[in-house]
């Protein structure tokens, strides 16, 4: 998962870096909130690793900033060397997702990124659902991945709780069946 790291302190920073790329991630480091929101503008990235406190815009502002911009979701996490109620609570009303109190232990971020990585693949499967599907003209299979061609049903039942009923509409069966049936009565 790409991730931009938003972190004042030179040897947090590098420690993020350094683990989250061990652990399979693509990184982007940067040392405040105001070269954070110019590189989420320039390149969104779908998780934002955002310290608390730091010069020229906190995580608190930089929070509300890509939550009042219209693109594509970023998951955001807050990590603050002060814990507590308040900062949870502030953290949670600037549009934060999760919240971690520093020095985090690596092992809860990891399980928290994987919290991350499970709703950014849902908001994804909302998106294709709401959103424009490659469907073929003919015979009206949708891809759904780069060369898997599946039923329209197939499609929607992996992906919600819905079921089908085969009916006719009245436009098709006009066209379709009524000449047939008359054609079988003659």
């Amino acid at each position: 998962m790409r991730i931009l790291v938003a972190e004042d302190d030179v040897d947090t920073r590098d420690f993020l870096v350094l683990m989250l790329e061990k652990a399979g991630h693509k990184v982007k480091a940067v040392p405040d909130g105001v070269q954070a929101w110019e590189a989420l503008r320039q390149d969104p990235c779908p998780l934002l690793l955002s310290d608390c406190m730091m010069p020229g815009m906190d995580g608190f502002e930089l929070c509300r900033r890509v939550r009042s911009a219209p693109r594509r979701y970023t998951y955001i996490i807050l990590l603050t060397a002060f814990g507590g109620r308040d900062n949870y609570l502030k953290g949670m009303e600037a549009g934060a997702d999760d919240f971690l109190t520093k020095p985090c232990d690596f092992d809860e971020l990891k399980a928290r990124l994987r919290v991350a990585d499970r709703i950014l693949n849902l908001q994804h499967e909302v998106q294709q659902l709401t959103g424009l599907l490659p469907i073929c003209a003919y015979c009206k299979k949708i891809r759904q991945a780069e060369s898997e061609w599946v039923s329209i049903e197939t499609f929607v039942s992996r992906r919600t709780d819905a079921s089908f009923s085969h009916t006719v509409c009245p436009g098709c069966y006009e066209v379709q069946l009524r000449p047939e049936l008359e054609r079988v009565r003659r």
